[in-house]
């Protein structure tokens, strides 16, 4: 009867250490925080329900929260999450891409730009210290008209984030 007793606690308590992760029967939610390396799948839409970016058919995007390296608003919304949850979050523009600044629109001489510019037209422009992407938003026969905002300037987006997964850190030992 004792034997029966062992092995079925043996077998019991093997069984909570798998499915706690073999982590000694301690709980450990997989929360993510800042500094957390993490991989998210999202959907971004504008107010209109337009999709403008999307991981769906990809790689999940992977950064390392807190660290700047995506938009404000998408990097405060991931502290908290837990790997395979989602969630909706919308980002007004001042937390997004900022407002749209009409002094990042400018009017060039059109024999500054390549011969065949188009309306539409995205391109890259130095002044030897800082290279910047414009868009040219009109062109007539002596001059052209580029926007240096971002695309989603002035615009709220909305994402619907999933979690992914939190990324282990590399030992490096």
């Amino acid at each position: 009867m004792k034997n029966r007793l062992f092995l079925f606690v043996g077998f019991l308590l093997t069984g909570v250490m798998l499915i706690n992760g073999c982590n000694g029967g301690e709980l450990k939610p997989s929360i993510a925080k800042v500094g957390d390396d993490v991989k998210v799948d999202y959907t971004g839409k504008l107010d209109d329900g337009t999709v403008f970016d999307s991981s769906k058919g990809r790689t999940p995007l992977e950064f390392t929260v807190g660290a700047g390296q995506m938009v404000a608003g998408f990097d405060a919304a991931i502290p908290g999450m837990t790997v395979g949850s989602t969630k909706t979050v919308k980002i007004p523009a001042d937390q997004a891409y900022g407002a749209y600044r009409p002094e990042l629109v400018v009017k060039v001489n059109r024999s500054q730009l390549p011969p065949d510019v188009k309306v539409g037209q995205e391109l890259t422009m130095s002044n030897g210290s800082q290279t910047i992407s414009v868009k040219v938003v009109a062109v007539s026969d002596t001059d052209a008209t580029l926007d240096a905002n971002h695309p989603l300037a002035g615009k709220d987006l909305t994402f619907d984030i999933t979690l992914v997964a939190i990324v282990p850190p590399a030992t490096g030992k």
